[in-house]
């Protein structure tokens, strides 16, 4: 099936073609299902090889999947900003049957040094790391794949380093932060009729307080609010977060909310084809991704029917094949 996706009033004028991707006839008929049958199936996730990469000052904690030659490696950027790479691995684990699958842990997050002065940390000094160290591992081109804020990282890095050659973008943050302030409200609504308790817990905070940088506060209300990311109230048991504590991160996250952002500008320099995936019962609208396709030369959008915020989880069966399809082309 495929259509216009249109801007929501009072957004910026944008039209483009998109096409939604149901679910294969046998594929499981709930997101539960599709990510049972996905685990069942999956082979053996290949062994990493961790690395400390110094990058412009700091060590990065690196992990690499075995090297395929003639073939691009994959950096994939997880998101969440006080998360580090586990989020995404293995659940990337198929798409490094074919390349090279990088990942690493941001600054401050996970393994990975915390940068000095921590008042000043930008999530574009993120998008900067990557091609730092791209350059450092020695890698001459590689394609990126961004998860949510991970593809905000992404794509502010393709936009800087032309030796990106194909940009996936996973349910990314819209390319302006208009999209954030709804969301607490959104997603107690959500909880609301899924889980009541859970719904009470993230009602009780407050995320005006996140606009500071309050490490513990940050990472109470990541997972409180966690299981309103998913289509299917079921599966953040099956797939459980941890409770992350980056004084980076909230730092970075603080920022971002207390003063906004724009992108726009910055993405016209992005020349890579780009892939956006976006699930259409995303708690962050699917016309987000709209507006970041209207403002990516050759971008292409591709929306899940009935999945979340988190697609190789709930839509395996189209997600993996659409990203590899798209990476080996």
């Amino acid at each position: 099936m495929t259509g216009p996706l249109l801007a929501p009033a009072g957004e910026d004028a944008f039209e483009v073609p998109f096409e939604v991707l149901t679910a294969a006839p046998g594929a499981g008929a709930t997101p539960r299902e599709r990510f049972l049958q996905h685990r069942r199936t999956a082979g053996r996730s290949p062994r990493l090889e961790r690395r400390v990469v110094r990058v412009r000052g700091l060590d990065l904690a690196v992990w690499l999947s075995p090297a395929v030659p003639g073939v691009a490696p994959l950096c994939a950027v997880n998101g969440g900003l006080l998360f580090d790479h586990r989020s995404l691995w293995p659940t990337l684990a198929p798409l490094a049957v074919g390349r090279q699958v990088v990942l690493y842990d941001q600054r401050g997050r996970g393994e990975s040094q915390p940068p000095p002065g921590l008042r000043a940390a930008r999530l574009e000094h993120d998008a900067g790391d990557l091609q730092a160290l791209r350059e450092a591992l020695g890698i001459p081109t590689w394609d990126l794949l961004g998860h949510s804020w991970g593809g905000g990282i992404a794509m502010l890095a393709a936009a800087q380093d032309p030796a990106v050659r194909r940009l996936v973008l996973a349910d990314p943050v819209g390319v302006t932060g208009e999209w954030l302030p709804p969301l607490h409200a959104a997603a107690v609504e959500r909880l609301a009729a899924q889980d009541p308790p859970a719904a009470d817990r993230l009602a009780a905070l407050d995320p005006a307080a996140l606009a500071e940088a309050d490490p513990e506060r940050h990472a109470d209300y990541a997972v409180a609010f966690y299981p309103a990311w998913f289509a299917d109230p079921s599966l953040p048991a099956l797939a459980p977060t941890t409770r992350a504590v980056s004084a980076t991160g909230a730092a970075v996250a603080a920022r971002l909310r207390r003063e906004g952002y724009d992108w726009r500008d910055a993405l016209r320099a992005l020349s890579a084809p780009s892939l956006v995936v976006h699930g259409d019962r995303d708690l962050l609208p699917a016309s987000q991704s709209g507006r970041t396709v209207a403002h990516l030369p050759g971008a292409r959008l591709a929306v899940l029917a009935d999945a979340g915020h988190m697609p190789f989880w709930e839509a395996p069966d189209r997600f993996f094949p659409l990203v590899d399809a798209f990476l080996s082309a």
